[in-house]
């Protein structure tokens, strides 16, 4: 890369925390001298032979259907938009961890990537399976936008750059306002929270809690963990939902039901996850059980359907939930990307991602970056 294209991708990898904020960094409980840590340790995956680690190779080439054989089914949410939601909330999954939060009147948009690759490139890198359903100049007035940690697939370069001329707070993990600061958002805008702070929006009765998550962060590999990774949980007087970030199982949902719920949405990963690469990320599976030790409900599944982030097929996180769900009695909401649902409205599974168009070809350029591969490798993205 040569020129604006060079110095485009070098501002996406973001800065270093530094100053006052690097002196709150330091004081957090979950600050290990050099980095963050989990409460508890990531236990490596299933290395039995069953489930080995793949290798770059396999990771660049490997794995059958990867992405969509064509377009999904998709809708635009804009006329719903126009018209408050009759239960006072409602979601539209945007693709992703993106979702647009309608609560009690307000909008709250998660973790928002339009760029078109999880990479600190626009060139090479994961590239979306299709457009996000709505352009963010489309957005509604947004509220209050909410940023778990700071991989590609969650802190997008460009989105931000576009958001910043928007007059919106953004609510994150220690760390990560550095981040968003150097791509010029004003500091004013900036609340950066530890597990089990809370930011209550002014002049409205909204209020957002981070709780704990089992991950990791980092935009390279010598920052890796050098910011917070959390989960949040968004509550009005009505309503609350929880919104995982990235995770693995952890036992904290249970203090955090007991502390934060009950919840009338959890929203949690289901996608990018691999057997060999150890607690870090959900998949279907272990979501059902983080969604049952988080008390129930409605079940919006996330991460996933967007990005081929991992060697599973692209489908496989909602056909073993469209299996396993009801037998593990969760009330799973599984719309078309920008299809609007309101969680208290009862409706059908509709298995609507299964088509039998051929399957378009994968290119090696659009699987990864380095700083994009397993930690066997280097340091995973999601």
């Amino acid at each position: 890369m040569h020129g604006g294209k060079y110095h485009g991708a070098m501002r996406s990898l973001g800065r270093r925390p530094e100053g006052t904020r690097l002196e709150r960094i330091r004081a957090s409980p979950r600050w290990a001298g050099e980095r963050f840590r989990n409460l508890h340790p990531i236990l490596p995956g299933l290395r039995d032979g069953n489930a080995p680690m793949p290798t770059l190779r396999e990771f660049l080439c490997g794995g059958e259907r990867r992405v969509p054989p064509g377009p999904l089914p998709a809708v635009s949410p804009l006329d719903t938009w126009l018209k408050p939601p009759g239960s006072g909330l409602r979601v539209t999954w945007l693709g992703h961890s993106t979702v647009l939060i309608e609560i009690d009147g307000l909008r709250v948009l998660t973790d928002p990537v339009w760029g078109p690759r999880a990479s600190p490139s626009r060139f090479i890198g994961p590239k979306r399976f299709q457009p996000v359903p709505v352009s963010l100049r489309a957005l509604p007035p947004i509220d209050l936008v909410v940023v778990s940690h700071d991989h590609y697939d969650h802190l997008d370069y460009p989105t931000i750059r576009q958001l910043r001329k928007r007059a919106v707070p953004f609510v994150t993990s220690l760390g990560v306002g550095s981040h968003l600061q150097a791509w010029g958002v004003g500091a004013e805008r900036i609340v950066e929270l530890d597990w089990w702070e809370s930011y209550t929006l002014p002049n409205a009765d909204l209020t957002v809690t981070a709780a704990p998550s089992q991950h990791f962060s980092g935009r390279t590999i010598k920052t890796r963990s050098t910011t917070l990774w959390s989960s949040l949980v968004i509550r009005s007087p009505r309503h609350a939902v929880f919104f995982s970030g990235d995770t693995g199982l952890t036992t904290e949902y249970q203090l955090i039901r007991d502390r934060l719920g009950p919840f009338d949405l959890t929203m949690l990963e289901v996608g990018a996850w691999h057997p060999a690469w150890g607690d870090m990320h959900l998949g279907p599976e272990n979501a059902l059980k983080a969604h049952a030790l988080l008390g129930g409900g409605a079940f919006l599944p996330i991460h996933w359907g967007t990005f081929a982030l991992a060697m599973h097929a692209w489908d496989q996180p909602a056909e073993v939930l469209l299996s396993l769900g009801p037998t593990a009695g969760a009330q799973l909401l599984m719309p078309r990307l920008g299809e609007a649902v309101e969680p208290s409205h009862g409706r059908d599974l509709e298995p609507w991602w299964r088509t039998e168009r051929p399957q378009r070809a994968h290119p090696l350029r659009d699987t990864l970056t380095a700083a994009a591969l397993p930690k066997s490798i280097a340091v995973p993205m999601d």
